[in-house]
Parts: C-alpha cells; sequence; structure tokens
C-alpha cells in the first residue's frame, strides 16, 4: 500500500508540542486513536479516542483496516512497546510508525550512559528476577516499571538479592514539564514515586564477586534440586558440546532441575524442557523463574518420544535420561545442522551411545572426575562416576 491505514505515533510527555509535522498531520487525519488515557489526553484524541481494552488485545484495531487509524505509544513503540505487536499481525505495506525519544534514551541522555553499553528491560509486564542475569557489579540497566509503588518494590527485591548496595536513579514522567529525577541506594530508599517511571540501576558499589558467573557450570547451590542435577563441571561440558546460540531452540529430554536449560537460556537460547515426573517439573518451574527465565523455558510433562509430537524443531537436543532405541530411532535422521548429545552413566546407556557413535560418526568422549575429600586425617581423591558422552552434528 502506498499509504498506509495504520499509523504508530511514539508520544512524549510534552504531548502535541514534542511531535513532528508529520505525526500531527497523521493525528489531524485519523478517523480513530488508540492508546491509554493518558496518551489520549495528551493528543488530545477527544471523541475520536478509544482505550486500550483491559487485558491487552489490538483486535479492535486489526477490525478497522483500511480506515484512517493512529495508535499512540511512549516514545520509541518498538522499545517494549505496542509497535513490535501490531506489525507482526500486518503487512509492511499496511503501516507506517513515527517515534519519538524512548525512555531508554531520554535516561540516556539524562544520566550521561552510553546507550550500547546499558542493559534495557521492560519491567513494567515482567517480574524482577528477570534482572538477575544482569544484576552484577558495575552493571547499568535501564528499565521501565509497571506503576509508582514498583520502586519501592523493586528495592525490597534488591535487598532480598543482596544488592543494598546497588544505587538507583528513579526516572518520573521524563521528557514532559513533571519530569523528576531521584537518586537512592536500595537499602535507603523512601521515596514515594508518580506514574510513569522508569529506573536505572548502578551496579558500581555491589561487591566484588557479586551476580551469576557468566559462563557454563555455575555452582549447584544456586539451583533447587534434590541430587536430581548435572553437577557443574560436567555441565560445563555439556553445554560446550551443545553449542548454544542466541535464538536457538534447545529440547532437554529428561530435564531434572532443568539445569541445562536454564545454562542453555542464559547463553540466549530458548528450551522446551521434557521431564516425566510431576515433583521435577516443580524444580524446573521453580529455576526458570528463580533465574528470570520464564519467557525463555517451556516445561512440559511427558515421556520422549510421544512427547516431541508437536514440538517446534530444535536447533540442538540434550539428552539427560530416558535414553532409549526408541527414542533415537524417533529422533534420526535430524534435519541438517541439528546439535545432539547425549550422556550417559549406566553401562546400558554407554553401550547405546557406542553403538550409535560407530554408525552416524561424531565425537564419543569419556568424562572421569575427582574431588579432593578427607581420608582420614589426610585427604585424597573421590572419584565421581565417569560419564559417556555422545556428540553430533547431523549433516
Amino acid at each position: 500500500m502506498a499509504d498506509p491505514w495504520l499509523t504508530i505515533i511514539g508520544l512524549g510527555e510534552d504531548g502535541l508540542a514534542g511531535l513532528t509535522d508529520a505525526s500531527r498531520s497523521a493525528l489531524a487525519g485519523a478517523e480513530t486513536i488508540f492508546g491509554a488515557p493518558r496518551h489520549l489526553t495528551l493528543a488530545e484524541a477527544g471523541a475520536r479516542g478509544r482505550a486500550w481494552p483491559v487485558p491487552f488485545d489490538i483486535a479492535p484495531v486489526l477490525a478497522l483496516g483500511g480506515r484512517r487509524v493512529v495508535v499512540l505509544a511512549s516514545g520509541d513503540p518498538f522499545w517494549f512497546g505496542a509497535g513490535g505487536t501490531l506489525t507482526a499481525a500486518l503487512a509492511p505495506g499496511e503501516w507506517r510508525a513515527l517515534p519519538t525519544p524512548g525512555t531508554l534514551s531520554l535516561a540516556a541522555a539524562r544520566l550521561g550512559w552510553r546507550i550500547e553499553e546499558v542493559t534495557a528491560l521492560g519491567l513494567h509486564a515482567a517480574p524482577f528476577e528477570r534482572l538477575r542475569p544482569h544484576l552484577a557489579r558495575g552493571c547499568r540497566i535501564i528499565a521501565t516499571l509497571r506503576d509508582g509503588d514498583a520502586p519501592a518494590a523493586l528495592a525490597e527485591w534488591l535487598l532480598a538479592e543482596g544488592a543494598e548496595a546497588a544505587r538507583l536513579i528513579v526516572l518520573e514522567r521524563l521528557g514532559g514539564p513533571a519530569e523528576r529525577l531521584r537518586e537512592s541506594r536500595a537499602d535507603a530508599f523512601q521515596m514515594t514515586c508518580a506514574a510513569p517511571v522508569a529506573v536505572a540501576i548502578d551496579g558500581a558499589d555491589l561487591p566484588r564477586g557479586y551476580g551469576l558467573p557468566a559462563t557454563p557450570g555455575r555452582p549447584d547451590d544456586l539451583f533447587a534440586h534434590e541430587g536430581q542435577i548435572t553437577k557443574a563441571p560436567v555441565r560445563a561440558l555439556t553445554l560446550a558440546a551443545l553449542q548454544p546460540r542466541p535464538g536457538a531452540l534447545l529440547w532437554d529430554i529428561g530435564g531434572g532441575s532443568g539445569a541445562i536449560s536454564v545454562e542453555w537460556a542464559l547463553a540466549g537460547g530458548r528450551a522446551i524442557c521434557i521431564e516425566p515426573r510431576a515433583d521435577r517439573l516443580a524444580l524446573i518451574e521453580e529455576n526458570r523463574a528463580r533465574f528470570g527465565l520464564a519467557h525463555r523455558i517451556e516445561p512440559r510433562h511427558g515421556t520422549a518420544p510421544e512427547a516431541l509430537t508437536g514440538l517446534p524443531e530444535p536447533d540442538a537436543i540434550f539428552i539427560g535420561g530416558g535414553a532409549s532405541p526408541a527414542l533415537f530411532n524417533a529422533l534420526l535422521p535430524l534435519p541438517p545442522g541439528t546439535r545432539l548429545v547425549a550422556n550417559a552413566v549406566t553401562l546400558e546407556t554407554e553401550a547405546l551411545l557406542t553403538q550409535l557413535h560407530a554408525r552416524h560418526g561424531g565425537e564419543l568422549l569419556r568424562i572421569e572426575l575427582a574431588r579432593a575429600a578427607p581420608l582420614g586425617t589426610m585427604r585424597g581423591w573421590q572419584p565421581a562416576r565417569p560419564l559417556v558422552q555422545w556428540s553430533l552434528t547431523c549433516a
């Protein structure tokens, strides 16, 4: 379409005064204007204004396809805004977007922070746990928040996480006449805040060593488990074999505590974690919440291969439990480029992996580890059960 029917306009706290001529022209010609009540007031939408339904739904906009419609969003509509949701349902020629500086740009401009060095999060519709992978000594985070009560709740959450030294800069009504910036340590937070509100978190004063390690093989005690966990050194070797990449999908078969899925998701991927036992599914749920990864890990109750029916095609598969000839017969051959890693601790599974290696190639690795442990009045090596790992990239 040479003339899109939908215009997505980014609106700041300065209202019409901060808009370009193109945005004001689109507003003047619109039959219907969608937005939050605050946006409709700022844009002086009047009788043409329609507030978003609760819960949020773009269906009323799509129902007016072909008419002159404007959607109002805060600042940059594609930074945790409605822009991406709308355009995913439309053809490219149906829409145009006219952004203004959003919260991220305005906050960075006020603080003097380089945007490329900042972690940007939308916590207005996500739990504070989403911060956990990013919260570390020296971090700089800019996040939108839900309402005026959220900054105090965030400070309490940071205290519970041992981040009482984090510096919070509360950013209220950025870009408008009522803009206000205030600062406090998490353990001294006593502000009453007003929406719309965002927060910048400066981790410069957090203690040395604070935060999650950045590499796989994170300590076992970070995870909820009942002994059913791939131990940290083996987990590191397994993740190295799986070769995670941002956005890649893992099938984690026999998930146990979900530790492999967590490590995969922390590397930027997505995981479907398949586990036949309900009690272990509860551990997977706890761990994905604990690490702020509920949006990246999908627990699924079932036994492979039956539980694999209808799943989206994976980029990698890890088999940590339930390996059987029937499972491999259902999986192989895999689409080209798919990575498969299977660990065995029993003689029977080791024999199966040895046969599969002879038939399909790949790499067969025997892992033997030992830890120093008390031995009488001295110390000795306490070996763990040896493990055999078969890995394969399908041609």
